[in-house]
């Protein structure tokens, strides 16, 4: 009798979920891609989140990790050691581990973001010069996506529609094809994106980014004709009215002059006054409300010496020597140096006089920085300093507002010699390394070192990336480009002793994706 009375209410209880889930009440805080994708202003709203995803950790912290301190001008002395072995020491232990797989899966948020625009938006009843204009800044951030997953992790899959729920992503993608679909849909955005925005949308995709990243796809694949072609159009072509290197060098790296005219494309860094210490509070977070966004960077608390941040990411002293091998034409040294590094003479007449956060280097007594196994050995410690907020503050935060310049005007000038150099018109490249030296105050090298051959003008334009761009997260793709990467730079970063090459060139594949997606392969000796 209890046996035929269970199941009684069992088959009841069983009966009324069932009536319950036939009920089809649209939730109205949670619409959904049939509701949503109706109007002129859902394309905007949806283009909005693809840019939200650079506030992501993996995008907007750990990338600069991968980019600066995995290459030779930076290394790591940070109390975490998963942050030393994965970031410095070429160690990676656990594929599945955040500070691996955190970039791999904002790029792929962010592509689904790009491909639910690019699926939903043509069919929308709106404007078509704004239509296609949103659709260029969808093509733009898809293609920057794949930019940097063919340049971190290699061979990955590429995706060009939301999958539906009973879909494998597809099988993984030779790197030559990522880099390939990333310039399909950098020139897709150079036809629909405008050259310049009004002042309320500073800071989405142009046309010159288009240009610039399409620039910069093709010189990772040596592709030089091409690059020359891309980069042309903001060098000495229509676009190049819209850009100018701005005096004083600095500006470059400073919430306050953000968005000028050497920008050409940054991440917008917006700070909000949430909880200094819950950076995922927002966009990272699944759980957060609307009043705790945050839409800033902790990258400053990271890169910041001690006690203001955690000093994860420092500068090697090499490349500040660098910078002292040449003076402006005046004899003072080059302003590039105060702006790059904090470090014991960032300003010229040394520690008693160069300002860390509001004190003196002498009185932070940062050269005996027992945490710096490398500054007790040289008495050298040195600071990146061009994410810090330390021109507008004395103290950091995790949330931000600092823009991330991620492609600045003389970036595209050396990139254009450098194209122009490959092609062998190596007399026409002078001209624009001339305007990079020159606004740091430097003799131009056509003064300095006419007649450079082929080589030599390539030896010397690495010389000009590291003045100009260091610690901006360059330096790896540089290496790359040049054929570098090896472990012979162990005479510059110790840590390149454990560099393999055919290896450590990218990351692994995250090993939850290989086990979920039987389509996908691991890269060579992982």
């Amino acid at each position: 009798m209890k046996k035929t009375y269970f199941i009684i209410i069992t088959v009841a209880l069983w009966a009324m979920s069932c009536k319950k889930s036939e009920l089809n009440i649209a939730n109205p805080n949670q619409p959904t891609t049939q509701q949503f994708w109706q109007t002129a202003n859902d394309a905007q709203l949806g283009v909005n989140a693809i840019y939200s995803t650079y506030h992501r950790a993996g995008l907007s912290r750990w990338m600069h990790f991968l980019t600066i301190i995995r290459a030779d001008e930076g290394f790591s002395t940070s109390p975490a050691p998963w942050i030393r072995n994965y970031y410095d020491l070429f160690n990676y232990e656990n594929y599945n581990d955040g500070l691996i797989t955190s970039l791999w899966y904002d790029c792929y948020t962010g592509i689904n973001r790009c491909n639910q625009v690019l699926d939903n938006v043509p069919a929308i009843n709106m404007d078509n010069t704004q239509k296609q204009q949103l659709l260029g800044e969808a093509k733009f951030m898809r293609g920057l996506f794949y930019y940097t997953l063919a340049l971190h992790y290699g061979n990955v899959p590429v995706i060009l529609h939301v999958p539906k729920p009973s879909e494998y992503y597809p099988s993984t993608t030779p790197q030559d094809g990522v880099y390939a679909q990333a310039a399909q849909d950098f020139t897709d955005a150079t036809t629909a994106l405008p050259a310049t925005y009004d002042a309320s949308n500073k800071g989405r995709a142009t046309k010159g980014a288009a240009y610039a990243m399409l620039g910069k796809v093709y010189m990772q694949q040596r592709k030089w004709q091409q690059a020359k072609d891309a980069l042309q159009w903001l060098a000495e072509g229509p676009g190049a009215s819209n850009y100018n290197l701005v005096a004083n060098y600095r500006d470059n790296f400073i919430e306050t002059t953000e968005n000028n005219s050497e920008s050409v494309f940054e991440f917008q860094n917006a700070a909000n006054p949430i909880d200094a210490f819950d950076n995922d509070a927002g966009d990272g977070d699944p759980n957060h409300t609307p009043d705790k966004l945050n839409y800033g960077t902790s990258i400053p608390p990271f890169f910041a010496p001690r006690p203001i941040g955690f000093t994860d990411g420092q500068a090697f002293r090499w490349v500040v020597w660098e910078f002292l091998k040449e003076s402006q034409t005046n004899g003072q040294r080059d302003p590039r140096v105060a702006a790059t590094f904090l470090y014991d003479s960032t300003d010229v007449r040394g520690p008693n006089f160069t300002l860390v956060y509001g004190q003196t280097w002498t009185s932070r007594a940062y050269s005996n920085d027992l945490n710096d196994p490398i500054a007790v050995a040289t008495n050298r410690t040195v600071y990146w300093r061009k994410f810090l907020d330390d021109a507008t503050m004395n103290g950091e935060v995790f949330h931000s507002g600092n823009n991330y310049r991620y492609l600045r005007y003389a970036d595209v000038l050396l990139l254009y010699a450098e194209a122009l150099n490959a092609l062998g018109q190596t007399t026409q490249a002078y001209t624009f390394v001339d305007k990079v030296r020159v606004r740091a105050g430097l003799k131009t090298l056509t003064a300095a070192m006419p007649g450079l051959s082929q080589q030599a003008f390539l030896t010397q334009l690495k010389h000009e990336r590291i003045t100009e761009l260091s610690g901006e997260g360059h330096r790896w793709e540089d290496l790359i480009r040049w054929g570098d990467l090896s472990a012979s730079l162990s005479s510059k970063d110790p840590a390149f002793v454990n560099f393999k090459t055919g290896k450590n060139e990218v990351l692994p594949i995250p090993q939850f994706d290989l086990d979920n997606n039987p389509n996908l392969k691991q890269n060579p000796g992982y």
